[in-house]
């Protein structure tokens, strides 16, 4: 059986002082009957590895470069995340592709970058609004993950998937828990196929996941957890998802 796993994905927010109240309260709430994990802001990783240190909470980034190293200014290797202690690295946020013009194909070399240091890239994978209004979503989202299941071949069994409908992403709209386990049968199918080991893998659900949501979608038999954005930062509402 799969462990559910919930992970927050803080984005651009943070302050030290914040950082450390939530944390500790995370901490207070323990335990939970699932696996936590919070992927923070390059500048409070060090810090966040430090108040976690010897929990079971687990920590990471939100991106990850493809480079092992060299003249690259501004970016972070998966070596450099993975001395840090970093379990996870965010890799395709929706954010990603349409800010900074990732493609599938720089996902997937993030992905293999990542694994190849020991670190667990959370694959991304979701559809616009114009995208399911067209009926396009399971293309979309298969063509994203096929990518990088070419890329990594063998190892692509060893990552976590989060479908994250960009509809439904700091909107307040979430997909149907009947619409978002729809999604993850067929990723999960798609998984199973090219790796064998699809049962076994988590995918978890990013799109406006709240305490009176969360519960509900986490039932769904394809649902694993949930990639929390905005809700992750109050850690009464984060608490609430991890206990749904």
């Amino acid at each position: 059986m799969r462990n559910k796993l919930v992970v927050g994905n803080w984005k651009m927010h943070g302050a030290r002082a914040a950082n450390a109240e939530l944390l500790s309260a995370l901490l207070a709430a323990r335990p939970f009957a699932l696996d936590v994990a919070v992927c923070v802001p390059f500048v409070y990783i060090h810090e966040t590895a430090a108040t976690l240190a010897g929990s079971d909470l687990r920590w990471g980034a939100q991106d990850v470069s493809q480079h092992e190293q060299g003249a690259y200014t501004g970016e972070v290797s998966a070596a450099m995340l993975a001395e840090a202690g970093c379990r996870y690295a965010i890799v395709g946020h929706s954010e990603r592709r349409a800010y900074h013009g990732e493609s599938d194909q720089l996902v997937a070399d993030k992905a293999q970058a990542a694994l190849a240091k020991g670190v667990t890239p959370i694959v991304c994978v979701g559809e616009t609004l114009a995208q399911r209004d067209a009926d396009e979503t399971e293309a979309v989202v298969k063509r994203q993950l096929s990518v990088v299941i070419h890329q990594l071949a063998h190892c692509a069994s060893e990552i976590v998937v989060a479908y994250e409908p960009v509809w439904a992403i700091g909107t307040g709209r979430t997909a149907s828990p009947e619409q978002a386990q729809a999604v993850h049968h067929v990723l999960r199918a798609q998984l199973h196929a090219a790796t064998g080991h699809g049962d076994k893998m988590k995918i978890l659900y990013g799109g406006s996941v709240k305490a009176d949501n969360a519960k509900t979608l986490f039932a769904q038999p394809d649902i694993d957890g949930g990639l929390i954005g905005g809700a992750s930062l109050k850690a009464v509402d984060f608490i609430a998802i991890c206990r749904a």
